[in-house]
């Protein structure tokens, strides 16, 4: 704030000293091979009318902002308003001269007058820029001693411009831009701030090899995520960093426009599919809705989207506390931030805990429930695999069996596509959980059951993402398990989308499976972050495959056959054809025998006879 005030004064200063002076050169002009003692007797005179002058035309230029407008901003609009205003008011402070008697001050003649005004309208501009220039020539200067970064930028225009100017001013900056790509045929084989415009961008690869192109800046602010997606797939086999200009719905304000990396939902491999929520809200709004596992991934995210449609009363229930406490507190905030707050508790406790559940059922009375909680990680749940029936089996049991003795409305299961054909204690554990939907969907009077099946889910806890993320901030390396292993990859809001929507079609025992398009190899998507993180793949950050883990499959099982699923009115969620549905109460008590069991293999033989399609990884030594 000091130095701002120091500048504005020091701008004062060489102003006054500029005008003043122009004002003592057309007196000189007119009186130099006349009468040159008329200035010398009429100093004093000529002193005040030349401070007048500054005085006026210094606070018109305050007036007009000049005095705020940063150095480092001033550009040839600034310039023009600032002769403009020179210019009027300087021929002003000239005709007041006219009416004042030439005994009191001495008279200018036209042609001197024109010469102060023409050497005044190019000093005022001058005195800006010169701090300007110096300091981008020093800047080159100490840049050009650094080793720089060839750049390309993608998108001839104001992004640019921006990125453009950083790298010439910015003494930080270690970019040096060699060229920029663009579609448009009229930017094509031009010069945009003094470098060759490429083109088409389909091309970059060509261009990149040409100049050694080491990062590509997409410079265009306001792109879409589907020409996004087309652009980075041409960068797809370059080794380069790449970074963007965020779109400008991420800008925080007008100003704000930094170079960010790419985010990986951008990469799903196709375009996020768009669910509308407005049945979903309409049938939630004013109800009471409980989920359970709140605190997790899928859960806080149900929370979240069923905050909009406004329950009547919202209850969220986990056993795990920080991550519940943590969307407590975003809720509180949210609460405090609207005109229409939801009512909603938090509470604690676990789904295999009957007497618990029991209470919260009697005491609330939800019409809907989202069932999210279980154990979700498969090497983990092979180690642990009582645990995993006790959650995801028993937990699922206790919440379908009091959902139907308090007439819930409706009660959908977040399930997995590990579920099919299952070759680990989490996937079988998750069959069986789908089973008891549809035992109870059978057998319900009140309650309409379903289950909601789907793949991975960027982001979430567990997920690779996560994983890839710390280990390129730790340096790498990344651990793939296989170069061949391949996932079916979904968003969280699109997760919990897909099961908000498919509750509205169940009607009872419905699977609902979403279309979640072609499966991404890992490797890739491993390859991808690297290149997003501003790192290229093998050079800076290097892969290394572990191997798989037990009960992991290579290919993930596919989901969808249009051929066998029926459609429902939304394109992208099927309902799988259901199986004959089986009586679950001795299943129910045969998988308990799991909890007086040691062995682990003892456990998932006694899952595998129970859900017939599961083929267990045994290891004697467990």
């Amino acid at each position: 704030m000091k130095n701002k005030i120091v500048n504005k004064i020091f701008a004062i200063i060489l102003d006054a000293i500029a005008i003043c002076g122009v004002i003592y050169l057309a007196y000189f002009a007119t009186y130099f091979n006349k009468d040159i003692a008329i200035i010398e007797t009429n100093i004093l005179a000529i002193t005040i009318f030349a401070l007048s002058v500054a005085f006026v035309l210094i606070i018109t230029l305050a007036g007009f902002r000049f005095y705020q407008t940063l150095i480092e901003h001033f550009g040839v609009v600034e310039s023009i308003k600032l002769v403009i205003v020179t210019v009027i008011m300087f021929a002003l402070g000239y005709i007041v001269s006219l009416f004042i008697p030439a005994n009191v001050l001495p008279k200018v003649n036209f042609f001197a007058f024109a010469l102060a005004l023409v050497t005044l309208a190019f000093i005022l501009p001058v005195l800006r820029i010169t701090n300007r220039v110096i300091k981008l020539f020093t800047t080159r200067m100490k840049s050009n001693m650094k080793a720089k970064i060839n750049t390309l930028l993608i998108g001839a225009g104001a992004g640019a411009k921006i990125i453009i100017d950083d790298t010439r001013n910015n003494k930080n900056n270690a970019s040096i831009v060699k060229a920029i790509m663009d579609d448009d045929p009229n930017k094509i084989g031009g010069y945009f701030s003094g470098i060759p415009v490429k083109g088409p961008i389909s091309e970059i690869a060509t261009v990149i090899d040409y100049y050694k192109i080491e990062e590509v800046i997409i410079s265009i602010a306001n792109l879409s995520k589907e020409r996004l997606d087309e652009i980075l797939g041409y960068l797809e086999n370059c080794d380069v960093q790449i970074k963007r200009l965020p779109i400008l719905s991420e800008l925080d304000g007008v100003h704000d426009m930094k170079v960010v990396k790419v985010e990986i939902d951008e990469l799903l491999g196709r375009s996020a599919i768009k669910l509308d929520n407005h049945e979903t809200n309409t049938m939630l709004g004013g109800s009471c809705v409980l989920v359970t596992g709140a605190g997790g991934s899928i859960g806080s995210e149900l929370v979240r989207q069923i905050y909009n449609a406004h329950p009547k009363k919202l209850i969220l229930f986990d056993i795990y506390e920080h991550g519940v406490y943590a969307l407590q507190q975003d809720l509180v905030k949210l609460n405090r931030e609207s005109d229409n707050p939801v009512d909603f508790e938090v509470l604690i406790g676990s789904v295999y805990n009957l007497d618990r559940l029991e209470g919260i059922f009697a005491k609330y009375r939800p019409n809907y429930i989202y069932h999210a909680a279980a154990y979700k990680h498969v090497p983990l749940m092979e180690d642990s695999p009582m645990e995993a029936i006790r959650t995801n089996v028993i937990g699922t049991y206790n919440v379908a069996l009091l959902a139907d003795k308090y007439q819930v409305t409706k009660m959908t299961l977040v399930s997995t596509d590990k579920a099919v054909r299952p070759t680990n204690t989490m996937g079988a554990t998750k069959r069986f959980a789908e089973t008891i939907i549809q035992y109870f969907a059978s057998k319900s009077k009140h309650t309409q059951y379903s289950a909601v099946r789907f793949g991975n889910v960027l982001g979430s806890n567990g997920s690779v993402v996560p994983l890839f993320s710390k280990q390129i901030e730790e340096g790498g390396p990344l651990t793939v398990t296989d170069p061949e292993i391949n996932r079916f990859f979904m968003t969280i809001p699109e997760a919990v989308s897909l099961i908000l929507q498919s509750s509205i079609y169940a009607v009872g025992g419905e699977i609902f499976i979403l279309d979640m398009g072609k499966p991404v190899k890992i490797i890739t998507l491993a390859e991808k972050m690297i290149r997003q993180a501003g790192y290229i793949p093998y050079k800076q950050i290097d892969i290394v495959f572990t191997g798989l883990r037990p009960g992991e499959k290579l290919y993930e099982e596919v989901l969808l056959d249009v051929s066998k699923h029926k459609k429902t009115a939304n394109s992208k969620i099927y309902i799988e054809e259901t199986e004959k549905v089986m009586p679950i109460e001795e299943e129910i008590k045969t998988i308990s025998q799991a909890f007086h069991l040691d062995s682990n293999d003892d456990i998932k033989k006694l899952l595998a006879s129970v859900i017939t399609t599961y083929e267990p990884d045994l290891d004697s030594n467990k």
